[in-house]
């Protein structure tokens, strides 16, 4: 059963819960496309859209977004990748 929390063209994982049109509107805002994101990693176009989308969890891709100021709540970050909270 799909809830509104979970992303329909998602797999499983972290990135169900992702939500790409936040992200995408994000982008949009500050002018990043997928390309660019594509030409900075040196990865392909199809991976970048596949972590964006949810139905794969490419790392470089999220870190980079991560550190590019997307929110965090719509990356929906595997555990390993959350900013850890200073003390």
């Amino acid at each position: 059963m799909t809830t509104m929390s979970t992303n329909a063209l998602a797999g499983i994982g972290a990135g169900r819960h992702r939500k790409p049109f936040k992200i995408k509107e994000w982008m949009f805002s500050c002018g990043l496309t997928q390309y660019d994101i594509r030409d900075k990693l040196g990865l392909s176009q199809s991976v970048v859209s596949r972590t964006i989308y949810g139905s794969a969890n490419n790392r470089r891709v999220l870190g980079y977004l991560r550190d590019a100021g997307c929110p965090e709540e719509a990356l929906a970050l595997p555990k390993d990748m959350k900013e850890k909270e200073v003390a």
